[in-house]
């Protein structure tokens, strides 16, 4: 199964890649800062049209309002988002990947991202292990202080922002430097690749970090709402990651 979603987000990867005049094809959903194109819609139609063709009995949880209501009750549930940084997509800064995830019974089973600018994909299956194109792949295990800490802004949720920039302060004096990419499933990947040892989000949809958050658990990563509780699949939630010992040092600091 995982080689086969691979095969389809590649494919997906295409049609990404084949974009011309995004700005000329895109519309607001809630705010000037949600954006949708009309590649996320057909990324989405031929993932959902491909991913249902390899177990047509599951459901599909898309960002661009796809979902049926039993959804939720199905033993297979895809978690895709076809654009994740659409932003960045439409700006041109090359920062955007397909992710796709199968949960089975609300627990991640396969998660596979793929960045097709740079033609990397980070795949995993529960219990073994995750890889980028082909090669396994475990997180760093170093200090806060020898750590790169990515973090999302939440700029949909500007009720959101005094917190986002408290937690911001709290951390930076303590680790080794800041980014933000704009994308939560890279994000994921780049722990899960060894290249940042912690991500922290106050708000993110499921399928911002379905795969990506299976893909970090499986390069040793622990992954959690910011208050330790475990991700939410179905509703939006805080995310928290990183490897153990960056991930034990936010969090005490995060919820003392």
């Amino acid at each position: 199964m995982l080689q086969k979603l691979c095969d389809v987000v590649r494919e997906a990867g295409k049609i990404v890649l084949s974009a011309r005049d995004v700005e000329h094809s895109v519309r607001e959903k809630t705010s000037p800062r949600d954006l949708v194109t009309k590649y996320d819609l057909l990324v989405q139609n031929y993932l959902r049209k491909e991913l249902l063709a390899l177990l047509p009995d599951a459901g599909f949880l898309g960002e661009e309002g796809d979902i049926c209501e039993d959804d939720p009750k199905r033993e297979w549930l895809f978690i895709v988002d076809p654009i994740d940084g659409t932003t960045n997509f439409v700006q041109g800064y090359h920062n955007s990947c397909v992710s796709v995830g199968l949960a089975h019974f609300g627990r991640m089973e396969y998660g596979v991202v793929y960045n097709p600018y740079d033609g990397e994909l980070y795949a995993a299956k529960r219990g073994e292990g995750a890889s980028l194109n082909g090669r396994p792949i475990h997180c760093q295990d170093h200090p806060l202080e020898r750590s790169l800490l990515i973090f999302g802004s939440g700029v949909y949720y500007r009720e959101l922002v005094p917190e986002t920039l408290r937690l911001f302060n709290a951390a930076f004096p303590l680790v080794q430097d800041i980014r933000r990419f704009g994308s939560a499933a890279l994000d994921l990947c780049y722990l899960a690749a060894g290249r940042a040892g912690v991500f922290f989000e106050c708000r993110l949809c499921p399928w911002d970090y379905a795969a990506g958050s299976l893909i970090a658990r499986e390069a040793g990563c622990l992954v959690t709402q910011i208050d330790g509780a475990p991700l939410d699949l179905l509703h939006k939630c805080s995310v928290l990651a990183g490897s153990p010992i960056a991930y034990e040092a936010l969090s005490r600091l995060f919820n003392r």
